[in-house]
C-alpha cells in the first residue's frame, strides 16, 4: 500500500495536464473521470480506492482521470452507492469521508467515430472560361500580392471570375496586408499532413496532437485520413508554388487527430480544449450521424470542456468553436438535433454553392448563423490534400463551408485579437450578407433579414474585417431561466398545434441583470410514440418564428424528446420583454400519438451591469431535474390549439436532379415583425373559439370538451361510440348463443350409437349424408356440420386418421363422441390438442 500511494503521489506532481496525461489502452484498463472537490486531493482518493492517478483533465478545474485494470464493474461508482448504503444502515457515522468529495463520475466507454461533413461533388459541367476584364483584374490582385500559386485561378470561391461577387470578397483584405498573422485555427479532425508543401511552414506542432493513437503528430495514417488536410489548406494553404492558397495564408495552422478511430468523453472533452491559451479556433467539421434519425448531443464532460474554453481560451476572452452545419438536408435532417451545432458557443455554418444556391446537402435549422461557400452547381472547393504537392478539385459539402469561416475569423483576430467569443459571433450577425434567393426570409426586430436556411446571410470577409477595426465589445454573458412549464396535455394531430406560453417582464430582466438578447434556448420533455412526426416552434413576443424542430421522415425512434435542448438565434439583438410561446406539433394523422408534458425557456445575451456579473457556473447532469420545484418568478401559461406554419421545400439543384429531394409542404406566411404574435386568452362565454382560441364543442354543454379542437372532440366521442356499440353486439351475441345451448340440451338425453356393421368408409359417407342427399346417417352428419362449419371434411380427417373424444362422460347420460364437438372450435393437424368451445371440450386428432 505505501508503494501504490508513493506511486500516485509521484503521478500527481508528473502529470498536472491534458499534455502529459499517458496514453490510453481500453483494451486492457478502465478509466474514470471524477470530478473532485478542493476538500481532497486526486491522490488520496487514489489511495482509499486502490486506482491509479493519471492526471488532470485538461483545463476543466477539479476533474481527474483514473484506472484500473479491465473488469466488469463500476470501482468508483460502486464504492459511492457502498457508502450511501452503510450510512442508511448505520454502519457508518457522518464523519467526514473521501468519497465525500465525489461531485460527478463516470466510466469512460469508447464510442463510435463521428462522421465527415464532405462531399464529393462529380464535376460534370465545368464553367466556361472567365470573362476578360474579370480576369485581368484577379491577375492584377495576384501580381500585386505575389500569388504564384498553380490553382490560385480555379479557387473561385476566393476571386470568382465567372459569376462576380459570388465569392468569400477577401483579396481586398489581403490587399490591406491582414492575412492572419499571429493567429491559430487548430482542425479538430483526421490529422494533417504537416509534410505537405502547402502547410508545412505554417504547422503549429505545439498546438497539435493525436488523440487516436495518442502520439504527438497527428499525421493522417487511414487510407481515408485526407479530410483534415482539405480542411487545414483552405485556412492555411501557403502563398507558394504548391497547390492553392488559404483564406488566412500567413495563419498558424495546427491539428487534433479525433476522427480515426472510436475515443470515450475524455479524449473527446480534451481535444476540444486542447492548448487552449495557443489555439484561437476550433473548426470542426464532424458530427453525429447526418442520417435524419439521430439525436445527439455532447456529454457532460464535453460541454464542461466547451464551457472552459470559452472562459478561459485566449486569456479569458474565449476560445471560437465553428461547426459544419451538416449534410442530412435530403434526408429530413436538422440541425437542431445536433448538440454541437445547437450549442450557444458554436459558430453553426452552412453551404451555398459558387451560384449562391442552396445545395441538396446543407442541413437548416434555427441554431444556423451563417453561411459560406461549398460544393454543388457542377463544381467545389479546390484546396490542398494529402502528398507533398497533391491538390484536390472535389472538396465539398459543409465540411467545406466550415473552414472558411475560420480563416475568415483568423483574419479578424489579426487586427482586433482583443474581440471575444461572442464579439465574434456579434461581427457575424451585423455584417453578413443576404442574398437575392427564396427562403423563409423574416425580418428581426434590429433590421436584419434571417432564413432558417441561411442564416443571416453568406461571410463577406472584407465587411467583417472593416467592422472589426471599429467595433466595440460586448459586455459580459448574462441569462435569465424560467421555471419549468408544466402542459402534460395530449397533442393534436394534423394542422394544429399545442401552445404554451411564458411572459417575461422588464423587472425579470432587471434581475437577471440581462439587457439584450443572443441566443435563446428551450428544454422541453414531449412523450411520442414516433419522434419523427414533431415539429416545435417558437414565437418571439416581435413575433419573429424559430422552427426549433421539423418533421423528419425516417425518424422512427418511440421516444420523444427527453430534456432536449433546442436553440435559435434568430431573436438576435431583442429586448426579451413580453409572451414567448412554444408550439408543439404531432405534423401526421396516424396511429402515433404523443403528450406535450413540459419545457422551459432560457434566455442569454449582454449583461446590463459587467460589474456585478459573474460567469456561468460550469454545467452540471443535473440542471435540469428541478422540473416541480417552484419559483417566485412570474409564469403565464396556456395551452390551446392554433394553426402553425409548415416548412419551406428545400429542392435540388439542376446538376443534383439524381438526389433525392427533401420534400416537405409549402411555406405560409408568417406574421410580420409589426404584428407581434398574441396568444389567445380565455374570453366571454359568447365569444367564439376562433377569437379565444378555446376549443368550442361540437355536442349540448353537459358533454365535456377535454381541452382539445373539434376535430379531435369528434374523434374521441366517435371511439366512445364505436366501444359502445362493440359492447352491445357482444351481449347480443352472447344472449342468441346461450338460447341455441338450451335449446339443444334436450338432445344430450338421447344416445347415438355407432353400428357394427358400419365401417369407417361407410361412417365418412354418412357425415356427407346432409351434402348427398344420403339418409343414413343424415341426423349425425347434420350435427357434426355445425361442430366444424367453415372447414371441409377433407381438412379435418384423413383416412389414416381416428378421431378420439377425450371428453368425460357428462352427468345424466352417456356422452356422445360425435354431438360432443357441436359448437365453435379450432383444430390442428397431427397430434396438437384442438379447442372449442361449445360442448365439445378439449380432443385430440392422430
Amino acid at each position: 500500500m505505501r508503494g501504490l500511494i508513493f506511486w500516485n503521489l509521484f503521478a500527481a506532481t508528473c502529470v498536472v495536464s491534458a499534455n502529459s496525461l499517458p496514453p490510453r489502452n481500453y483494451d486492457t484498463h478502465d478509466y474514470y473521470a471524477v470530478h473532485l472537490s478542493p476538500s481532497i486531493s486526486p491522490s488520496d482518493l487514489a489511495a482509499h480506492l486502490g486506482v491509479t492517478y493519471e492526471g488532470k483533465i485538461g483545463e476543466i478545474a477539479d476533474h481527474y482521470l483514473f484506472k484500473t485494470l479491465k473488469q466488469d464493474n463500476d470501482v468508483v461508482q460502486d464504492a459511492v452507492e457502498d457508502l450511501k448504503r452503510r450510512r442508511r444502515k448505520r454502519e457508518l457515522g457522518s464523519e467526514a469521508h473521501p468519497l465525500d468529495a465525489v461531485r460527478f463520475n463516470q466510466k469512460q466507454k469508447l464510442k463510435p467515430r463521428m462522421w465527415k461533413r464532405s462531399r464529393i461533388e462529380p464535376l460534370t459541367q465545368r464553367a466556361g472560361p472567365p470573362k476578360g476584364d474579370v480576369m485581368a483584374q484577379q491577375r492584377e490582385i495576384a501580381n500585386s500580392l505575389d500569388i504564384k500559386d498553380p490553382i490560385f485561378n480555379d479557387q473561385w470561391h476566393l476571386f470568382n471570375t465567372q459569376i462576380q461577387g459570388n465569392d468569400l470578397n477577401i483579396t481586398g483584405v489581403w490587399l490591406e496586408g491582414i492575412t492572419g498573422r499571429n493567429a491559430t485555427v487548430c482542425i479538430v479532425d483526421d490529422g494533417l499532413d504537416m509534410d505537405s508543401d502547402d502547410l508545412k511552414d505554417n504547422y503549429f506542432a505545439q498546438g497539435s496532437y493525436d488523440f487516436n493513437d495518442h502520439v504527438d503528430a497527428p499525421k493522417p495514417r487511414l487510407a481515408d485520413d485526407r479530410h483534415g488536410t482539405r480542411c487545414a489548406g483552405e485556412v492555411a494553404a501557403g502563398r507558394n508554388n504548391a497547390c492553392g492558397v488559404g483564406v488566412a495564408y500567413n495563419s498558424r495552422i495546427s491539428g487534433v487527430r479525433i476522427l480515426s478511430g472510436d475515443i470515450s468523453d475524455v479524449d473527446e472533452a480534451l481535444a476540444i480544449n486542447y492548448e487552449l491559451q495557443l489555439n484561437d479556433i476550433y473548426s470542426c467539421s464532424w458530427g453525429p450521424p447526418d442520417d435524419g434519425r439521430t439525436m445527439q448531443g455532447p456529454g457532460i464532460l464535453i460541454e464542461r470542456a466547451m464551457v472552459t474554453a470559452v472562459q478561459q481560451g485566449r486569456g479569458g476572452k474565449g476560445s471560437i468553436y465553428v461547426f459544419a452545419a451538416g449534410n442530412g438536408a435530403a434526408s429530413d435532417d436538422n440541425c437542431n438535433f445536433d448538440g454541437y451545432t445547437n450549442s450557444i458557443y458554436s459558430v453553426t455554418v452552412g453551404a451555398i454553392d459558387r451560384k449562391n444556391l442552396h445545395p441538396y446537402y446543407s442541413e437548416q435549422c434555427s441554431a444556423q448563423l451563417v453561411v459560406t461557400y461549398s460544393s454543388g452547381s457542377s463544381d467545389a472547393i479546390h484546396t490542398t490534400d494529402i502528398g507533398t504537392n497533391t491538390c484536390t478539385s472535389s472538396h465539398g459539402g459543409t465540411s467545406a463551408a466550415g473552414p472558411l469561416a475560420s480563416g475568415i475569423y483568423a483574419l479578424v483576430l489579426e487586427v482586433r485579437p482583443e474581440v471575444t467569443w461572442r464579439d465574434i459571433q456579434w461581427l457575424t450577425v451585423m455584417t453578413a450578407v443576404p442574398f437575392d434567393q427564396p427562403s423563409d426570409w423574416q425580418t428581426t426586430k434590429i433590421g436584419k433579414s434571417y432564413s432558417h436556411q441561411f442564416g443571416y446571410g453568406k461571410l463577406d470577409a472584407y465587411a467583417i474585417v472593416e467592422a472589426a477595426k471599429t467595433w466595440e465589445l460586448v459586455k459580459p454573458q448574462a441569462w435569465l431561466y424560467s421555471p419549468w412549464m408544466h402542459v402534460k396535455q395530449e397533442i393534436p394531430q394534423g394542422d394544429t398545434g399545442l401552445a404554451s406560453t411564458f411572459d417575461v417582464t422588464e423587472q425579470d430582466l432587471k434581475n437577471a441583470n440581462l439587457e439584450r438578447l443572443e441566443h435563446i434556448t428551450v428544454t422541453m420533455n414531449v412523450e411520442h410514440t414516433r419522434r419523427g412526426d414533431l415539429s416545435v416552434e417558437l414565437r418571439s413576443p416581435t413575433g419573429v418564428v424559430s422552427h426549433l424542430s421539423t418533421a423528419r421522415r425516417d425518424d422512427e425512434a418511440h421516444a420523444g424528446y427527453v430534456d432536449w435542448t433546442f436553440m435559435t438565434v434568430a431573436h438576435w439583438g431583442e429586448s426579451g420583454v413580453g409572451k414567448w410561446t412554444v408550439i408543439v406539433k404531432d405534423t401526421k394523422v396516424n396511429e402515433h400519438k404523443g403528450t406535450f408534458t413540459d419545457w422551459r425557456l432560457r434566455l442569454w445575451g449582454e449583461c446590463i451591469d459587467p460589474t456585478i456579473q459573474g460567469l456561468r457556473p460550469i454545467p452540471s447532469a443535473s440542471d435540469d431535474d428541478d422540473h416541480d420545484v417552484t419559483t417566485s418568478a412570474a409564469v403565464h401559461t396556456t395551452t390551446v390549439s392554433i394553426p402553425t406554419p409548415t416548412e419551406t421545400v428545400t429542392s435540388n439543384p439542376t446538376d443534383h436532379i439524381d438526389r433525392p429531394v427533401n420534400q416537405k409542404p409549402t411555406e405560409t406566411p408568417l406574421p410580420s415583425s409589426t404584428m407581434p404574435f398574441e396568444p389567445p386568452v380565455t374570453a366571454a362565454p359568447e365569444a367564439s373559439a376562433s377569437a379565444t382560441g378555446i376549443p368550442e364543442s361540437f355536442l349540448p354543454s353537459p358533454f365535456p370538451t377535454f381541452g382539445v379542437s373539434k376535430r379531435t372532440q369528434i374523434w374521441i366521442y366517435g371511439s366512445l361510440a364505436l366501444i359502445l356499440i362493440f359492447c352491445g353486439s357482444l351481449a347480443i351475441y352472447l344472449f342468441l348463443a346461450r338460447r341455441k345451448r338450451l335449446r339443444n340440451a334436450s338432445r344430450d338425453d338421447y344416445e347415438f350409437e355407432m353400428l357394427d356393421d358400419v365401417d369407417d368408409d361407410e361412417a365418412r359417407q354418412g357425415l356427407n349424408g346432409a351434402a348427398a342427399g344420403g339418409k343414413r346417417g343424415k341426423r349425425r352428419a347434420g350435427e357434426l356440420y355445425d361442430a366444424f362449419a367453415g372447414e371441409s371434411d377433407e381438412e379435418l380427417f384423413s383416412d389414416e386418421e381416428e378421431y378420439r373424444d377425450e371428453k368425460p362422460e357428462r352427468e345424466g347420460g352417456v356422452y356422445d363422441e360425435k354431438r360432443g364437438l357441436r359448437g365453435e372450435g379450432s383444430i390442428s393437424d397431427g397430434d396438437e390438442t384442438a379447442s372449442g368451445s361449445g360442448s365439445g371440450g378439449s380432443r385430440r386428432l392422430r
